[in-house]
């Protein structure tokens, strides 16, 4: 199937568009290493992941908060400390205008985050891009986790257009094959991970950076 240039743009949140920096920090802070985030995030999409394969389901903090107990001895006030972290993020110095590239193009921007919500909103504003982003979506609303398909299709329905008529942006393989898979265009670059993972089908987007893969998008036909 030939991809055609989308008219919405849904991109994923963390990591994609906002820096967990202040997350790290927070580990820091209490005493542990700044590399343990990694472990950790890791951690809380496999508990979100599993809990969504068995049927069940659970908040991403309520996740996060999990993996950081099983990765350190830290207290439950400390643990909370470092998830309010999340709502102190701020966008990479890319996102502004890779975001106005799209805006300029006519294109409708969304996020899609498997996050709490508040912290989408909150990072967005804090980086000033608030005015270029349409709406704000987090998959707790349905009681689901990306990758699902029924996200990404409750995402299309709510912007109301097709399935590949929208397009999904992330710094993570998994995000942008379960997108894929539900009928979206995908679009992956590198941040978070070096290289696309080779066990999936290929993204239909492949940029240096997150400006490359919003201008793959913009070069699709229309």
């Amino acid at each position: 199937m030939t991809r055609r240039r989308p008219e919405v743009v849904a991109f994923d949140v963390n990591e994609t568009l906002l820096d967990l920096a202040p997350v790290r920090s927070a580990l820091v802070e209490a005493g542990r290493p700044a590399d343990l985030l990694a472990t950790v995030f890791a951690r809380t999409l496999l508990t979100g992941f599993a809990a969504t394969t068995v049927g069940s389901w659970c908040r991403f903090r309520d996740a996060f908060d999990a993996a950081l107990a099983q990765a350190s001895d830290l207290g439950p006030e400390q643990r909370s400390t470092v998830a309010d972290a999340f709502g102190e993020l701020a966008p990479h110095p890319d996102v502004e205008p890779a975001l106005r590239s799209l805006a300029d193009a006519g294109v409708r921007v969304i996020t899609l985050s498997i996050g709490s919500p508040g912290v989408a909103e909150a990072g967005l504003a804090r980086g000033g891009v608030t005015p270029l982003v349409e709406r704000t979506l987090t998959s707790e609303s349905i009681r689901a986790w990306k990758p699902s398909r029924e996200v990404y299709l409750w995402a299309a329905g709510v912007c109301d257009v097709a399935p590949d008529r929208i397009a999904l942006v992330a710094a993570h393989g998994w995000d942008v094959v379960g997108a894929q898979r539900a009928g979206l265009t995908g679009a992956w670059f590198p941040r978070s991970e070096r290289s696309y993972p080779a066990v999936y089908e290929a993204p239909h987007v492949q940029g240096a950076d997150l400006q490359g893969a919003v201008e793959g998008l913009l070069a699709l036909p229309a």
